[in-house]
């Protein structure tokens, strides 16, 4: 079976089964015991749905999920899954959620996509052939202006315990940026940076399945990728800078400023 459309038709039913959990959720617990970093029966739920779809149809293929231990480590093509990107979303109700695959093959992410199944939207990506949103080609901003620039990013759940880790940088870009939004999902805040409804995007302490299908979307979009020294970016890092391209360098004099002043 090909992996492209494995991968859209998983999206798909996977996105029906949430969006029918939507406004159900019958359990929480709290990951090492912080009250801001959630996790739903949803999301175990789902995860063992996507798992189960793949290991039936790439059974040798390497399984990497949030919720779970790795598979299959040493495998050549790795599938890496959010199965709910936006769970304190989700477990209050706030219909600002997704889920996100990532297709791994020797290191390099080929194939991505990301489902928000409230609005029926499908981001896609293949390396090499662009980007979509519902089958239809989607591109960054244009905007040239920082100052004109409508950025998004996300907190770490241990902002309570550690506030420097991350509030520096958003004090330093919003006095700078048009605006700042925080929607609670990486993966939708890259999307919507690959089709022009943000012009970038900067977060700190993220996973791989956070960015593994959100990356490939806005690099296939026109979109650049950094860390914070602005080397290219790695699902493995903690830190990104994420752009139209155009804004990019500015981005990176604010982050680059801020951590030198926390060193």
């Amino acid at each position: 079976m090909k992996v492209e459309a494995f991968l859209r038709d998983l999206l798909v039913d996977a996105g029906e089964r949430l969006r029918k959990h939507h406004g159900r959720v019958k359990t929480v617990h709290y990951k090492e015991g912080a009250v801001t970093n959630l996790v739903t029966n949803v999301d175990r739920e789902l995860e063992a749905f996507i798992k189960k779809r793949i290991r039936k149809a790439f059974p040798e293929d390497s399984i990497l999920a949030e919720e779970s231990e790795i598979e299959n480590r040493s495998a050549p093509q790795r599938w890496i899954i959010d199965p709910l990107d936006g769970t304190t979303n989700f477990a209050h109700g706030l219909p600002v959620f997704s889920i996100s695959i990532g297709v791994e093959l020797h290191g390099e992410i080929i194939a991505g996509g990301v489902c928000d199944p409230i609005r029926g939207e499908l981001f896609y990506a293949r390396k090499g052939k662009g980007a979509t949103l519902n089958g239809r080609k989607i591109r960054v901003s244009r905007t040239k202006k920082l100052s004109r620039s409508l950025l998004a990013t996300g907190f770490p759940y241990d902002i309570h315990t550690n506030p420097e880790r991350s509030l520096p940088y958003f004090n330093a870009m919003i006095l700078q940026a048009q605006g700042i939004r925080r929607l609670g999902s990486a993966a939708i805040d890259m999307c919507y940076l690959s089709m022009s409804r943000f012009d970038g995007f900067f977060e700190v302490y993220l996973h791989p399945w956070d960015t593994a299908a959100g990356s490939l979307i806005l690099h296939e979009s026109g979109g650049r990728i950094t860390n914070f020294e602005g080397r290219p970016y790695s699902i493995y890092e903690k830190e990104m800078v994420a752009s139209n391209g155009l804004i990019h360098e500015d981005m990176l004099k604010i982050v680059q400023r801020v951590k030198t002043s926390k060193q």
